[in-house]
C-alpha cells in the first residue's frame, strides 16, 4: 500500500491526495481489521454523506467508528483543525487543506484514504460479508457508468449552469447536458426500481445524493423554468422520496448542515428557482419505518 500525497494545496478540492486501499491480507499494509480503521466525515458534504450511507447501509458502527465533523470546516482554507494531525503524521510539510471525509488508520494514527470512491468500495469489498452486495459482481462498470453520469451529467453541470459568470451559450449547454443526464436515468428507472440489477445497490446512493445536493444545492442558482425542468422527471424523484424515506438514507440527511455550508461556501447569486422546492425532504425522511 502506498500513500502519494498530491503537491501542496490552498484549497479544500485539492485535498484529496490519499490514496490508500485496505487489502485482503497483511501484505497490503492495510489489511481488512475490525475497529483498526475510522471515518471522519460531514453528513452535510455530499462525499461524506456517500460514504455515510453505505456505512449505514452494511451495517459497520461497531466495525468501522465515525468521528462526525461541522457541517462547516472552521479554518479559512476549507480545513478542519481536527484533521490536521492526520495529515501532518500522513505527508512531510503538507500545506494543503485537511479537508473531510477521511479514513484513518487508528494504529498509525495516518490516513489511509480520502478518496470516497476508494472508500466505499473497500468498506463494502473487505467488511461487507453477509451484508447487502451494494456492489455485486459483475455490476461495477454498471456502477461506475452512472457515477460518471451523476458527477459529469448533473453535478457539474448544474453548478456550470447555475455560475454568474458564464454567457447564455454556456450556461444553455449545460443545461442541455443535464437534462440529457437526468433524462437517462428518468428511462433506467421508469421500467426498474433500481438503477442497476433488480436491488439498492451504490448506483442508487450515488444517485441519490447527487439529488439531494441538485435540490438543495444547485438549484438556488438556477432559474424558475429551468428547475420545472429537472422536477419533471417523475420516476426519478420518485426513487429519491422512495430512498429519502428509508433509515440509512435519512438518518444523514442533514438539511440546516447542508444549508449552511452551502452559504459560507457559496460566491454564487441567488436565482428565482430557489423558491421552487423539488421535494420536502425532511418531511419524506420523517417517514422511515
Amino acid at each position: 500500500m502506498s500513500v502519494t500525497p498530491l503537491a501542496p494545496a490552498t484549497s479544500a478540492s485539492s485535498a484529496l491526495a490519499f490514496r490508500g486501499r485496505i487489502g485482503r491480507d497483511a501484505r497490503s499494509g492495510h489489511y481488512a481489521v475490525p475497529r483498526r480503521y475510522r471515518l471522519h466525515l460531514s453528513p452535510a458534504c455530499p462525499n461524506g454523506l456517500r460514504i455515510a450511507v453505505v456505512h449505514s447501509l452494511l451495517g459497520l458502527t461497531d466495525v468501522c467508528p465515525v468521528t462526525v465533523l461541522d457541517a462547516v470546516p472552521d479554518c479559512s482554507d476549507g480545513g478542519y483543525s481536527t484533521l490536521r494531525p492526520l495529515y501532518d503524521a500522513s505527508a512531510h510539510r503538507y500545506a494543503g487543506a485537511a479537508a473531510g471525509p477521511v479514513l484513518s488508520d487508528d494504529w498509525s494514527g495516518r490516513i489511509v484514504s480520502t478518496h470516497a470512491p476508494d472508500v466505499t468500495r473497500d468498506l463494502a469489498r473487505y467488511f461487507g460479508g453477509g451484508r447487502p452486495a451494494l456492489y455485486p459482481c459483475g455490476a461495477e462498470t454498471e456502477i461506475q457508468s452512472v457515477e460518471r453520469l451523476c458527477a459529469r451529467g448533473i453535478d457539474a453541470a448544474a453548478q456550470r449552469a447555475g455560475r454568474a459568470d458564464v454567457d447564455a451559450t454556456v450556461r444553455a449547454a449545460a443545461l442541455d447536458t443535464l437534462f440529457a443526464a437526468l433524462g437517462s436515468l428518468e428511462w433506467r428507472l421508469a421500467e426498474h426500481d433500481y438503477l442497476v440489477g433488480e436491488q439498492l445497490t451504490a448506483a442508487d446512493v450515488e444517485l441519490w445524493v447527487t439529488l439531494v445536493q441538485l435540490d438543495t444545492v444547485h438549484r438556488h442558482h438556477l432559474d424558475a423554468a429551468a428547475v420545472h425542468r429537472v422536477a419533471d422527471h417523475p420516476a426519478l424523484w420518485a426513487h429519491a422520496r422512495h430512498l429519502a424515506a428509508h433509515p440509512a438514507f435519512a438518518a444523514h440527511l442533514d438539511l440546516d448542515g447542508i444549508a449552511r455550508r452551502h452559504h459560507a461556501r457559496c460566491q454564487g447569486l441567488e436565482a428565482a428557482g430557489a423558491a421552487v422546492q423539488i421535494l420536502d425532504w425532511a418531511a419524506h425522511a420523517a417517514r422511515r419505518p
